[in-house]
């Protein structure tokens, strides 16, 4: 199964993985691979977790659109 995530690098240089359709669903990696490596066990871990307490495995996930700034 794909996941849709987002990366980004905090201020002392640590690579922030998160899975925006799963709540809560974070990881970090001193790499870019490293923490996509990481976000995958966490997927797998959240998703047990979630399923476990009988909750929905994902939350719905929408694009809005908006105007460009000039």
């Amino acid at each position: 199964m794909k996941f849709p995530v987002t990366m980004y690098q905090d201020e002392e240089g640590w690579y922030v993985v998160e899975c925006p359709v799963i709540p809560g669903c974070m990881s970090q990696g001193s790499t870019e691979e490293e923490a996509l490596q990481n976000i995958q066990e966490a997927i797998q871990l959240c998703l047990e977790v979630r399923q476990e307490k009988g909750l929905p495995l994902t939350i719905q996930s929408l694009e809005v659109e908006v105007p460009a700034y000039a």
